[in-house]
């Protein structure tokens, strides 16, 4: 039996040695070819297209931040901010319970938003805008009288301003965001932005419909 074994041992290692006689190079990991096409996902709306392999190489947005990106998440702190100071009026006054799930929907969304924003700023070394930073000129943004008008206001009252002001609001962040599109160089941001882009057009188009049916 010993035997046996021995030359069965014997016949493995004379097999194994000679296979690897026979292989004098090491075998390449496999690699894409330069013509491999690269899909590019379009922005909000509009349809992926295919890059040339030239394109590609510029086509991925630079890891770091441009003043358009700084811009922009800044001011979108403070619109944020806002935004949030209107959805936390509708469950003490709106009428619809639609419309008190929208701000809540709205709520629970940007809030992370603006803890994300905030600490990537940090990051960077950028102080975050404070909550009443002045925004004139920015998209949008609901005036101190209306917002005074806003919690003044209560049931079907409240409901039509809210609708009027939110979606002026969501409008005011949609070209914030397209502007960022265009001029910011950094991912985050972009996919940021691209996130704002796709939630808030759904909004508006919610809230419209709340408007036709009220």
């Amino acid at each position: 039996m010993r035997a046996a074994l021995i030359v069965v041992a014997g016949t493995v290692v004379g097999t194994v040695m000679s296979l690897s006689g026979c292989t004098t190079t090491t075998p390449q990991a496999p690699r894409a070819e330069s013509t491999a096409p690269v899909i590019a996902p379009g922005r909000p709306g509009e349809e992926a297209r295919t890059l040339a392999p030239s394109e590609a190489a510029t086509a991925v947005p630079a890891p770091t931040a441009n003043a358009a990106d700084v811009t922009y998440v800044r001011d979108m702190v403070v619109h944020h901010r806002q935004a949030l100071d209107m959805a936390l009026l509708a469950p003490s006054r709106a009428e619809s319970a639609t419309l008190k799930a929208l701000a809540a929907r709205i709520k629970d969304a940007q809030g992370p938003e603006i803890q994300f924003m905030t600490s990537w700023l940090q990051e960077l070394g950028q102080r975050a805008p404070d909550h009443h930073a002045a925004h004139a000129g920015m998209p949008g943004m609901a005036t101190a009288e209306q917002m005074e008008a806003l919690r003044a206001a209560r049931g079907k009252a409240f409901d039509t301003l809210f609708l009027q002001l939110m979606i002026a609001h969501h409008e005011g962040a949609l070209k914030m965001s397209d502007e960022v599109l265009t001029k910011g160089s950094h991912i985050r941001v972009e996919e940021l932005a691209s996130d704002v882009s796709v939630t808030q057009s759904a909004e508006i188009r919610r809230m419209r419909e709340m408007q036709t049916a009220g």
